[in-house]
């Protein structure tokens, strides 16, 4: 058992310098690398964070100006369909103003038209008469 004592004890001195010399600096470097990784991550998620509340931000802006846009396009469309209307009203009215004094016109031009052919149908209804009755008939 003697004989175990002095491979016990390098192995003893073994295990202590390698814990100074290798694992030591080994499990600085690690800690420190852990930490700047965390450091990194905790930055990338909080850059992610920042970007997907920008994100949100220019999509309800885009949203909200679409919708100012289709509200405007559609008051145009409104305004545009009432000038249309009016304007159809206002050529239908012209119209039938026209209709009406064409038929005014007519129905005079008609009743003209009649005492004309009532005054020309009197002479010559006379006329024949006057023919007839004279013998002028060859």
């Amino acid at each position: 058992m003697l004989r175990a004592v002095p491979t016990f004890l390098i192995l003893l001195l073994l295990h202590l310098y390698l814990k100074r010399v290798f694992y030591q600096p080994m499990e600085k470097a690690l800690s420190e690398r852990n930490r700047a990784t965390a450091g990194v991550k905790k930055l990338a998620e909080e850059s992610l964070e920042k970007a997907t509340r920008k994100a949100a931000e220019y999509e309800d802006a885009i949203r909200a100006a679409r919708s100012t846009l289709y509200k405007e396009q559609e008051a145009k469309r409104v305004a545009w369909r009432n000038e249309q209307t009016a304007s159809l009203q206002a050529m239908r009215g012209k119209a039938d103003t026209q209709v009406a004094e064409a038929r005014q016109k007519l129905s005079a031009e008609k009743e003209a038209a009649k005492a004309s052919l009532g005054a020309e149908s009197e002479a010559l209804a006379e006329q024949i008469a006057r023919t007839v009755l004279t013998g002028g008939v060859n």
